[in-house]
């Protein structure tokens, strides 16, 4: 099976103010999130679902948010892990490194590089995978999360761009909505809403004709490119495409 490429990080923080502001700015760049407030609910979250990464802080009402490290390390969990906490001495942060921590940030912090260094921490520990892919007319920049046709810069929300990215990246493989929904969507989503219809929709009239995404009817969507898309037509591959409205 091709390696997906999820966007969905779990952040660990009792505070529901500052939790809900960092969910905010992960999610206005690109990632998909889910919440915890204690040990037991992120270490029981981080065993059931598959994260990019994992921002979590110390001062926990049932402990310390190491803990949560310490047992991921202690199953083999390599799940990049920042640690988001007022706890700034040399020694905090030693203690965290010492049990397995990737990154350390102390509060008060940026949201812009609390995403920047989640950013970065994915990188470095996914697989390689091309920084450019170039699809008939279209060039699909990773790095920067940019999209041009024929040059032009196309406008994309974060959500639009993270439902490309992946379909991208496995160009000539069919990705399933449940695929979808688990990489680029955080837990609120609704497994059987139109939620992954109604993005592609959107993609597709601001990628313009001929369409670039393929409808597979009754399994998901496929990136192909021209040549493909007239091997495989008879197939069953389907530009027709409609949007149920609830």
């Amino acid at each position: 099976m091709p390696t997906l490429w999820p966007m969905r990080v779990l952040v660990v923080e009792d505070d529901p103010e500052l939790g809900r502001t960092v969910a905010v700015g992960l999610r206005s760049a690109g990632f998909a999130v889910d919440l915890a407030d204690s040990v037991r609910e992120a270490a029981f979250k981080a065993a059931v679902n598959h994260y990019v990464c994992l921002v979590i802080d110390r001062g926990l009402p049932d402990g310390d948010g190491l803990d949560v490290v310490r047992e991921l390390r202690s199953r083999g969990a390599a799940v990049p892990v920042l640690v988001l906490t007022a706890r700034d001495a040399v020694s905090d942060r030693l203690a965290g490194f010492a049990v397995g921590a990737d990154d350390y940030l102390a509060k008060p912090f940026a949201l812009a590089e609390l995403a920047a260094r989640v950013g970065a921490l994915c990188r470095r520990a996914e697989q390689p995978r091309p920084v450019l892919i170039q699809i008939d007319d279209f060039e699909f920049d990773l790095a920067r999360r940019r999209v041009r046709r024929d040059g032009v810069l196309l406008t994309l929300t974060a959500k639009e761009f993270a439902v490309l990215e992946l379909l991208a990246t496995r160009t000539g493989q069919v990705v399933t909505r449940a695929e979808l929904i688990e990489c680029c969507w955080d837990e609120m989503a609704e497994p059987m809403s139109n939620v992954v219809d109604v993005v592609v929709a959107q993609l597709r009239r601001k990628l313009g004709k001929p369409s670039l995404i393929t409808t597979i009817r009754g399994v998901g969507f496929v990136v192909a490119d021209d040549a493909d898309r007239g091997r495989h037509a008879a197939d069953g591959w389907t530009n027709h495409y409609s949007v149920r409205r609830s």
